[in-house]
């Protein structure tokens, strides 16, 4: 199946660039400067919480790594204003698909399918809701980039290859060769590509993955580029379609990961859900302790509840990683028994025990975890 644009030209319908990187300034010197340097390595893992942003980081990389000026990315040569529309031909943007109908799709198949989804990216300035459980980065997708990661670059000196949400590769029966392809390609890629790997899971990656690729931790964002974020006219025209928060509360809800904004409005609630309790917890206001487990009656059902657990995992992991990035072993070792807390609870879910009651005891167990 052929493609409507010529192969090598920026696509017509790619007139407006994906939304601005808000936020990660240190890291983006730190990377600039390698890349400059000439000592970046040529297969990564950008890993961090869902949400962060490590996907927008990954094209922002790939600008710095594919603009020919010397103060990369300078975001007005012609290299740099194709990855900003996505559509420079030695940038490859993999990410979870469904599964094409066709068990054995060839290369022109998968690239099809890539430029449709993309371009539906791209039309809403870069910002995507999560892939569904059923999507995923089949073996025929691995078969296209290690097939295009074998070609001379189009237009400069460099191709690269982004791998977003690495965790959802499907192993596959009868896919060895496809797999082991990859896998040498990640520990020898050819000298003029880069392979950045994206995952808010890295520990749901295999480990003959992990060991071939240099690991970057990617921070939560402050709270004054999640407000850019947000009040980004682009991002605030997407957000209003799911309701008309203030500023102010979407900041609150993103929590210094603005992605999770564009999970859906059950999302959102369940993660200023989940970071209510933290609040509470660690402020041991007591008084709140039992207003804000009866709250989960109000919340909804079940499986609402279910989602603010999760996303109690998620924030309290996140200040697992930070504790371990300051090197606070106390803090670190407390936050990691408060994840063992909110597990335990995820087990009480499966009885008939009611929200309310298990949130009296987490929140407790949290305030005595983590004073």
């Amino acid at each position: 199946m052929q493609s409507t644009w010529p192969e090598y030209a920026p696509s017509p319908y790619f007139d407006v660039p994906i939304v601005d990187l808000y936020g990660h300034e240190a890291l983006r010197s730190r990377l600039a400067a390698s890349v400059s340097a000439r000592t970046l390595p040529a297969s990564l893992l950008l890993h961090g919480s869902h949400g962060v942003g490590k996907q927008r980081l990954a094209l922002w990389l790939a600008q710095t790594i594919l603009c020919a000026e010397p103060d990369a990315p300078c975001g007005k040569c012609r290299s740099c204003r194709y990855v900003s529309e996505v559509t420079h031909p030695d940038l490859h943007w993999i990410f979870p698909r469904p599964r094409l109908r066709d068990s054995d799709p060839d290369l022109e198949q998968v690239r099809f399918d890539y430029a449709e989804a993309t371009l539906e990216r791209v039309s809403n300035f870069g910002l995507y809701a999560p892939p569904s459980g059923s999507e995923g980065i089949y073996v025929a997708t691995i078969r296209s980039l290690v097939q295009r990661a074998v070609m001379a670059p189009a237009l400069g000196a460099r191709k690269v290859f982004i791998v977003g949400d690495a965790e959802r590769m499907v192993p596959q029966e009868g896919a060895d060769m496809a797999a082991n392809a990859f896998l040498k390609l990640l520990e020898e890629p050819p000298a003029d590509t880069t392979i950045i790997l994206t995952s808010g899971e890295p520990g749901a990656l295999l480990p003959t993955i992990r060991s071939r690729v240099a690991a970057v931790r990617v921070p939560l964002v402050s709270e004054k580029a999640v407000r850019a974020f947000v009040d980004d006219p682009a991002v605030r025209k997407t957000l209003d379609k799911t309701g008309k928060a203030s500023s102010a509360e979407r900041v609150r809800v993103a929590a210094g990961a603005p992605g999770r904004l564009l999970s859906g409005e059950g999302s959102a609630r369940a993660t200023m859900n989940a970071r209510r309790i933290i609040e509470v917890a660690t402020g041991y206001r007591a008084a709140l302790f039992d207003s804000v487990a009866m709250s989960q009656g109000s919340f909804g059902a079940r499986g609402n509840f279910a989602e603010t657990l999760e996303a109690l995992v998620e924030l309290l992991g996140e200040r697992t990683r930070d504790a371990l990035h300051r090197k606070d072993a106390v803090a670190a070792a407390a936050a990691s028994t408060a994840v063992e807390a909110v597990l335990e609870a995820q087990t009480n879910t499966e009885t008939n025990v009611s929200p309310q009651l298990i949130t009296s005891r987490l929140v407790r167990r949290l305030a005595s975890t983590l004073k």
